[in-house]
């Protein structure tokens, strides 16, 4: 995506707009969970739904989920096509806004956003322009801030996406519906544009969805207890070998974004491990 020449117009280019209710629902309850404590502690918080589309559901829902965590968050949907943002304006309400803009990220009063999620923006990039647009993302973010930037399906069963703080990226978070899933490594087609296609043999995240389906594949015994159960199996055999968040981690991270988020059908594994050779 190029640029706008102009400094006073949005930065970026229209995305399809591609969206539907509920889509975008196990980012967002992740997020309560793993970021609410910091949305609720910060007086003002504001999260803005970066592109949110031709329809404002995930804008609308975006609030209503945060809220559970932190009862006084605002969220402000962000568009690059005015018409979009024109249509989105009757669903303003009580912490409920919507802004022309791009990348920019503009909020009234200079505010700084202490969440950016960007779903499904990205993939019409050049895998080359990710970090710049990831770096000016979290530019904007206020203090203590995240960004969490990804990709899912039409409906909402398979997503992947990462989570990135002032110092860069930190986390990468498999989340899928477990019915409908055959094996972890389904979810390689919804991998963010940093990822997707570094899924080929020499890669971590090649190397990281192969050990996945072979440690489902060994949980196949669990299944007769649901595939909740043979999806906790995996995880905690994938955990040996790889760095998966969880209580008993060492990576810092909050137990509700340990095995409690495993059940939900999730996997969190530090950036690190999966970052594409010669990140950075």
């Amino acid at each position: 995506m190029a640029s706008r020449t102009a400094s006073s117009r949005p930065v970026g280019a229209v995305t399809r707009g591609t969206t539907n209710p509920n889509r975008l629902r196990r980012m967002d309850r992740w997020i309560a969970a793993v970021h609410g404590q910091a949305l609720r502690r910060t007086d003002g918080a504001v999260a803005v739904d970066l592109g949110y589309g031709a329809a404002p559901w995930t804008a609308v829902e975006l609030l209503g989920r945060l809220r559970t965590a932190a009862p006084r968050v605002e969220v402000t949907g962000v568009e690059i096509e005015p018409a979009r943002v024109a249509a989105a304006r009757p669903y303003e309400r009580d912490g409920l806004t919507f802004r022309h803009g791009g990348f920019e990220v503009p909020l009234d009063g200079g505010r700084r956003p202490m969440l950016i999620r960007a779903a499904n923006v990205l993939r019409q990039y050049d895998e080359e322009q990710v970090a710049a647009v990831w770096a000016r993302l979290r530019g904007r973010l206020a203090p203590g801030g995240l960004l969490v930037e990804g990709t899912c399906d039409e409906i909402g069963r398979r997503h992947v996406w990462v989570a990135l703080g002032a110092e860069g990226p930190r986390t990468v978070t498999f989340a899928a519906r477990l019915a409908s899933l055959e094996r972890p490594s389904d979810l390689a087609e919804r991998l963010p544009k940093a990822l997707i296609h570094r899924n080929v043999p020499g890669e971590p995240v090649h190397a990281f969805l192969r050990d996945f389906d072979r440690a489902w594949a060994a949980a196949a015994p669990f299944a007769s207890l649901g595939a909740r159960q043979r999806w906790v199996r995996a995880v905690r055999d994938l955990a040996a070998d790889w760095p998966v968040t969880g209580p008993h981690s060492p990576t810092g991270h909050a137990p509700a974004d340990g095995e409690r988020r495993w059940r939900q059908g999730e996997v969190t594994v530090r950036w690190e491990a999966l970052a594409p050779v010669g990140w950075g």
